[in-house]
């Protein structure tokens, strides 16, 4: 039997919810956990000030080559940024970059320690 634990986050992207007026919530561990990692992913290094090197600029992306280079580059990025900003929640089993003309597919297939559930993230980034 799996115990669950209530946990109480401010929503990612930040919003107000309607009905209280406060920040929204996000009680969804699972929920919780991937808005972390789009966090880590769509931050630029340097945009926090007090840790410089959190992100990894995934929306910096729009303004690089489309290409296999810059996808597999782009996949050794995201890995290494997960790993070490959210490794002691998750582990990354894989990350699959592919440019497909002026798009590029990021699928991120990992798993939540807390829970051992395999899970996966797909985001689509507009050239």
């Amino acid at each position: 039997m799996a115990i669950t634990k209530q946990i109480n986050s401010i929503h990612y992207p930040f919003a107000i919810d309607q009905g209280l007026g406060n920040w929204m919530e996000e009680n969804n561990y699972n929920q919780h956990v991937e808005q972390m990692m789009l966090q880590v992913l769509f931050t630029n290094p340097g945009e926090r000030i007090n840790l410089p090197e959190f992100g990894c600029g995934l929306r910096q992306m729009v303004f690089a080559p489309n290409s296999e280079a810059t996808a597999n580059l782009l996949q050794v990025t995201i890995y290494e940024s997960l790993e070490k900003w959210l490794g002691d929640l998750i582990e990354v089993i894989e990350v699959r970059a592919t440019p497909i003309e002026e798009t590029l597919q990021v699928g991120i297939v990992y798993l939540l320690k807390a829970r051992q559930q395999r899970l996966y993230l797909n985001i689509e980034v507009t050239l």
